[in-house]
């Protein structure tokens, strides 16, 4: 088959290899429909994320239909047409059974790895390094599912793969950004980035109940998608005093909660961020959290700080004072993708939302080196590839 595989530092090509197999009775194979880019993967792209080999199959966000099945799999039958979340979950462990999927004890094979740098591992995630459990991605035209019978959702009639694709990554860590927010009525939220997650989140938090949503990136397309289709005020944060500009919108008193859509290659325009390139670069520090600090700073106090970007290791730097002394509250972590597509899969079947409006470009799987190469440029107004095996 065909497949888009890690090379080395912004080299990815697509690569003949070998079909996948069933390897264990709850194993699932699926024919993929579609599948997309992701901004996570773009830390893969650029070389920040340790443990990949080449030869590695990317991509984590992907649906298609059921051709094979392992003999404990009952929940779904060939010929299903299913997505797949991206965190890959037992359903049988400790957190599982908690409703923490992202956080399953038992899908990570190499979470020896992950213990060493994090203390305990988290899920196992396709198409994301060896430290994630060295799971081939679903850039591809086939994937095999482990724990299918509890990893594959069945896409009822009627929906096409563009409006339900996203259920596998970015609509639910948008909304699960916006939820960990804890909304009230009359709430303002301020988010920090407007790539896809961020949108997502935008639209979250007023499905949340949010008054008002304030939207801050440098990209005048992204600006232009957050106010068109998210309806959120915007801040180009290269033209503003952002921190100035959220106490003036909110009668000095700050955000009610701040979300960090962007993660471990934030930009900035002060010396802290020249400082995070020249450290990252010679590997004394791992990621840039210039968006996180911003975010720390600007929110409120009492105020509920919310972080789906993705962060890979270290940080320096954090505001860590301002943080405790406004009483802020802290919620992150990978997305429990399970425990979100029934409930988002009902928005969207009742019209509350399209998720159809983040797609900016469709490219045959063939084309994925330019589909990398436009969306981490942010050429052509890219801010979401889909890809077509």
């Amino acid at each position: 088959m065909k497949a888009v595989c890690w090379h080395g530092e912004k080299n990815v090509k697509v690569d003949t290899v070998p079909d996948p197999k069933i390897a264990n009775p709850r194993d699932a194979i699926v024919k993929i429909t579609s599948t997309a880019i992701c901004g996570s993967d773009l830390h893969l792209y650029n070389g920040f994320i340790p443990t990949m080999e080449k030869g590695d199959i990317l991509g984590h966000e992907f649906m298609g239909e059921v051709v094979e099945v392992g003999s404990a799999v009952k929940n779904v039958k060939v010929g299903d047409r299913v997505v797949v979340p991206f965190t890959i979950s037992c359903g049988n462990c400790f957190f599982c059974n908690r409703d923490l999927w992202s956080l399953c004890d038992n899908s990570n094979p190499n979470g020896w790895m992950a213990e060493k740098l994090m203390g305990h591992s988290p899920a196992g995630l396709f198409g994301y390094s060896h430290i994630f459990g060295g799971y081939a991605g679903g850039q591809a035209e086939y994937a095999r599912v482990p724990f299918a019978d509890v990893g594959l959702f069945k896409i009822p009639d009627g929906l096409t793969d563009e409006q339900v694709l996203f259920l596998t990554d970015i609509f639910p860590t948008g909304y699960m950004a916006a939820e960990n927010c804890h909304i009230k009525p009359g709430n303002i939220v301020a988010v920090w980035g407007c790539g896809p997650v961020g949108q997502f989140a935008i639209k979250s938090a007023y499905m949340l109940g949010a008054e008002k949503v304030i939207a801050i990136d440098r990209i005048p397309e992204r600006l232009q998608m957050a106010k068109e289709q998210g309806k959120a005020d915007v801040l180009n944060y290269e033209e503003v005093d952002v921190g100035e500009a959220l106490k003036e919108m909110t009668g000095g008193r700050g955000p009610d909660a701040v979300i960090d859509a962007v993660g471990l290659e934030a930009h900035g325009t002060d010396f802290m961020n020249l400082f995070d390139k020249a450290k990252q670069v010679v590997r004394l520090e791992t990621d840039r959290p210039t968006a996180l600090r911003n975010a720390i700073v600007a929110c409120g106090k009492a105020g509920h700080v919310s972080i789906a970007g993705a962060y890979g290791g270290f940080l320096d730097k954090i505001p860590m004072g301002a943080a405790m002394n406004k009483a802020l509250t802290f919620k992150m972590g990978q997305t429990h993708v399970h425990r979100y597509l029934k409930p988002l899969l009902e928005h969207i079947q009742n019209g509350d939302i399209d998720p159809t409006f983040i797609i900016t470009h469709t490219l045959p799987l063939e084309q994925a080196p330019h589909g990398y190469d436009i969306f981490k440029h942010k050429k052509d107004n890219c801010i979401k590839v889909v890809l077509k095996p």
